[in-house]
């Protein structure tokens, strides 16, 4: 069976550990004369040796906002950019906005500087920029690596660079120690140049499998230039809460999700209410009148990105398989050990779906008892992303 990952055969070379991949119409391709045929092999069952022991000469700084604690998958892909493509002379530094309570040195950082007074759910981007730039004032990077993403990265890369008047390449697919590249004019041409000193990174143009780790020292670093002139020209105002029902699933960070295994769909309708979840549905479960189309997922239905993503009685055909693949964290509720969704998910209960729905809905009654009228479960979905911990 062909194991081999289907990419677009336009897509650039993605950088891995070692030098650039490329895979297309069922073959290997490489850049240069590297073997690939062991990659990420080769430290598999062995401890990871530090990428470098060397005394640092220079330093790159990458830059990402936490979120509950962790960088998300965008952010690490970053992190791993900047590791693999710099030599055993250059430290590599961390500076996370926000909390960050995630294995550094397993991420590549040599460095982890944290800015726990930076949420992500607050806006003041022009206090984020000082931090920024004093961050950078302070260990001169000879380039700086962020995100190319819609939730704060990307802005604040560009910001900087306008700031600083730095050299800037945006939406990179493509990178390795001797250049980047990105699409031009509509996706229709390709650009590259020299690695400039600002590099925002599309997402999937790197392997983050590390097969080394960093040092990942933490350093007490405090910033507290907050802006005076921002107070007087941008207010927070705050986190709009809203029915997780009237999200777009596409939007949606928790969804929970119902299959055939389903059959009381009132009691399911109920625990995604309690959880504060949006609603999924298999096309099983569409085509059976359970749900309205706007709620089926899959390759026929809606492409999803949830952080935490429950299936209930759903088998997994490769068309579901195939709306969920971007989800963080998949959770697999069916009787059948042996079904596709079980080789998704990162946990996996073998139970009834309907008596698991029934049984955290009692659960949920109880809290709700134990902690007072009105009280709801406090962060269920920090609940079920620590069961995946």
């Amino acid at each position: 069976m062909n194991t081999l990952k289907r990419i677009n055969p336009r897509r650039p070379f993605t950088v891995t550990a070692d030098g650039l991949r490329r895979i297309t119409l069922g073959m290997t391709g490489v850049a240069g004369t590297v073997d690939f045929a062991a990659a990420g092999t080769v430290h598999r069952h062995q401890p990871k040796p530090r990428r470098t022991t060397a005394a640092a000469q220079h330093v790159m700084l990458v830059a990402a906002h936490a979120d509950r604690g962790a960088l998300d998958e965008h952010a690490r892909q970053t992190l791993a950019a900047a590791a693999l493509v710099a030599d055993a002379s250059t430290e590599i530094v961390l500076l996370v906005f926000g909390e960050f309570t995630g294995d550094a040195a397993a991420l590549g950082a040599d460095k982890l500087i944290e800015l726990p007074a930076f949420d992500r759910r607050k806006f003041a981007p022009a206090d984020e920029l000082n931090a920024l730039a004093a961050c950078a004032a302070a260990y001169a990077p000879i380039h700086l690596f962020l995100p190319d993403n819609a939730s704060g990265d990307g802005d604040l890369g560009r910001r900087y660079a306008a700031a600083a008047n730095a050299s800037v390449a945006t939406h990179v697919v493509e990178i390795d120690a001797s250049h980047v590249a990105t699409y031009v004019h509509a996706n229709t041409a390709f650009a590259s140049r020299a690695l400039p000193e600002v590099i925002l990174l599309a997402p999937n143009a790197v392997d983050p499998k590390l097969p080394f780790v960093g040092a990942g020292e933490r350093v007490a670093w405090h910033f507290g230039g907050e802006s005076a002139a921002a107070q007087g020209k941008l207010r927070d105002l705050g986190i709009e809460e809203m029915d997780a029902a009237q999200l777009a699933l596409e939007e949606a960070d928790f969804i929970v999700s119902a299959g055939n295994g389903v059959s009381d769909v009132p009691a399911f309708e109920r625990l995604a209410a309690t959880l504060g979840a949006a609603i999924g549905a298999s096309r099983v479960a569409v085509d059976d009148g359970k749900f309205t189309r706007d709620k089926q997922i899959g390759a026929t239905g809606k492409t999803v990105e949830a952080s935490v993503y429950i299936a209930f009685g759903i088998s997994g055909a490769v068309q579901h398989l195939q709306g969920i693949k971007d989800c963080r964290h998949v959770i697999a509720v069916n009787l059948d050990a042996s079904a596709p969704i079980a080789k998704r998910a990162n946990l996996t209960v073998i139970a009834d779906a309907q008596e698991t729905i029934a049984a955290l809905n009692d659960a949920a009654a109880a809290a709700r008892s134990a902690r007072g009228t009105g009280a709801a479960l406090l962060n269920s979905k920090a609940v079920a992303e620590g069961a995946l911990a």
